[in-house]
């Protein structure tokens, strides 16, 4: 009898754990069926690039996966009932529902930017979480003469890659970076003394301590009554996971974080796995994994190993998913490589310059080709594996 397996959502964990199952499973009783509402794999990781001007080569799924066995569904996934069995979709292209059934389901549909209640926000700034938003973002910033003002609110990873690369792009704009602790407070000393050297040299206004309680279409307001001028606001505080697991009896966090083991497999549902934005794993000391490609990928090749081995009633291999380095870009020619313990805390050593940034881009590049790749051979492990973010990132180090 035939197996149905359906992956929702073809970003980096979704396309990784569909061309693993499908390299893992070459087997006439399973099918494979990836769900997706666009044609092409995003990078989101370079969604700040697109805001900023850039073009970007196109990857097309069609290509990715040709010969793999994968069938692409271009579709938006409009419900899940995970008691049922079934995925509600729509066409992308037209109208009309459609329902697909499956006997294992894997949900990587990610997640989207959130603005956290704060009044304004929804009506009032952009995004750079999605291709529709870097777009929209792009358009706009394209529109402003000299001189204007632009915002970003958000101290994290993305909120400093898209300010420094909307600097650099513009630096004709009056560009401002509003933080809600001290510039860089998660880095090492080495890492926060370079971040503030970029920044100044990029002309780029920062203010912290400044979490913004209101946004209007010409300024922001901090909780400390500040007003900041801002014709832009790019609102990069954090992300909010798709809303349909929410709906379905899954067991979900608060977040609406599907609660999966250490195969990624639901702690409810056995034949569900999510991977990704969308899952709540637990790393090392027991902690959540952050929401990151860093993570993701290798939370994407434990759901297919895991799969793969269940159906083959072989014993489940098990990635155990270390950090070692966070990655940010600062433009095109700069980049901070900060390296950090397992459990993601900063450590001093740290790498730098256009060094880093060749190295920043190394990643981008390997994250792109590894998920276009996905019948490459990433080793299972019978010792302890580490999964260091390298430049190919779909390395796995056995551990000495």
């Amino acid at each position: 009898m035939e197996h149905r397996i359906v992956v929702l959502g073809a970003g980096y964990t979704g396309a990784a754990a569909a061309g693993r199952i499908a390299k893992r499973l070459r087997r006439e009783d399973v099918t494979i069926t990836l769900v997706n509402a666009e044609p092409d794999f995003v990078e989101r990781v370079r969604l700040h690039q697109i805001a900023a001007g850039q073009e970007l080569k196109p990857r097309p799924f069609d290509e990715m996966f040709a010969g793999t066995g994968v069938e692409l569904k271009l579709a938006k996934v409009t419900a899940v009932d995970v008691d049922r069995k079934t995925v509600a979709v729509s066409a992308a292209n037209g109208p009309g529902q459609e329902e697909l059934a499956y006997d294992t389901l894997v949900y990587a549909l990610g997640s989207g930017w959130n603005d956290g209640g704060v009044p304004g926000t929804a009506e009032h700034a952009h995004e750079i979480s999605s291709r529709p938003g870097a777009l929209r973002l792009r358009d706009r910033l394209a529109a402003l003469d000299a001189g204007r003002p632009v915002v970003v609110v958000g101290g994290g990873l993305t909120g400093l890659e898209g300010a420094t690369e909307i600097a650099e792009a513009r630096p004709d704009l009056d560009v401002s970076l509003a933080t809600r602790g001290a510039l860089g407070d998660w880095l090492s000393e080495k890492g926060r003394a370079h971040l503030r050297k970029v920044v100044d040299r990029l002309g780029i206004t920062v203010h912290e301590h400044a979490a913004v309680d209101a946004v209007e279409a010409d300024r922001v307001t901090t909780a400390d009554g500040r007003t900041i001028p801002a014709e832009v606001t790019v609102w990069t505080t954090g992300f909010a996971v798709h809303p349909i697991a929410g709906a379905t009896t899954l067991e979900l966090t608060d977040g609406g974080q599907i609660v999966v083991d250490s195969t990624m497999r639901s702690v409810s549902h056995p034949d569900v796995y999510a991977v990704g934005d969308a899952a709540m794993a637990l790393g090392p000391g027991d902690k959540p994994l952050r929401m990151s490609c860093a993570s993701g990928v290798p939370m994407a090749w434990q759901a297919a190993d895991a799969i793969a081995a269940r159906l083959a009633g072989t014993k489940v291999p098990h990635i155990d998913i270390h950090y070692s380095q966070q990655c940010i870009s600062l433009g095109r020619a700069d980049a901070l490589i900060q390296f950090v313990t397992a459990e993601d805390q900063a450590v001093e050593k740290a790498l730098t310059g256009r060094m880093a940034a060749r190295y920043k881009e190394m990643i981008c590049k390997g994250a792109a080709w590894g998920t276009a790749n996905p019948t490459l051979r990433i080793p299972t492990r019978r010792r302890p594996v580490v999964v260091r973010e390298t430049p190919n990132l779909v390395a796995a180090e056995a551990a000495a």
